[in-house]
């Protein structure tokens, strides 16, 4: 394999154009290896990301359904969310789900952390699986969501990625690993 330090841009200048509350947009200015000319490119900061694929005791995937304004439609997704500053992502994760779903898990298992878009953003999206989720409390939706709980088994999974009805494209990366790291590809 190849180096790759002559495909690194190098940064002359960055600025944040845009707050737009749960992520910013930054204008910056780097040079270009193959002739060190300066252009200019846009990227979406984000805190950190999280989601995690819950399991009950009897196996069955907890999941939620919600509207999504970019799509305009409702989806069917795994618990996710924002990590808050200075939270450790498997806890983001639990936290997630108890406050979507209203299961509680003990502990998270990492599926893999993957960069959402590389094009356009530098954050990272940590992916989870808790066994033997249990529900505890009432769904915690604030004032911008409205989540509504799904149960699946884990053998209609690939199904429902592959018809289409889970479409969101990091939710299908964390289902794929968890459906991986189960044994059922």
């Amino acid at each position: 394999m190849s180096s790759s330090d002559d495909l690194y841009w190098r940064e002359l200048a960055r600025e944040q154009v845009a707050d737009c509350r749960i992520f910013g947009v930054e204008r910056s200015v780097a040079t270009s290896p193959r002739d060190g000319s300066a252009h200019t490119f846009y990227r979406i900061s984000s805190p950190d990301w999280v989601q995690i694929v819950p399991v009950t005791a009897d196996g069955q995937v907890v999941l939620v359904r919600q509207y999504r304004h970019g799509a305009e439609r409702v989806t069917l997704e795994v618990p996710a969310g924002l990590i808050e500053d200075g939270e450790d992502p498997a806890a983001a994760a639990l936290r997630e789900c108890l406050e979507e779903t209203g299961d509680r898990g003990e502990a998270a298992t990492s599926l893999g952390v993957v960069n959402p878009n590389p094009a356009l953003f530098a954050n990272r999206l940590y992916s989870f699986c808790a066994e033997n989720v249990r529900c505890e409390q009432a769904i915690q939706n604030t004032g911008t969501e409205e989540t509504r709980v799904v149960l699946a088994a884990i053998g209609d999974l690939p199904r429902l990625l592959l018809t289409g009805e889970i479409d969101h494209a990091l939710c299908a990366v964390t289902l794929w690993r968890f459906l991986y790291e189960r044994g059922v590809l």
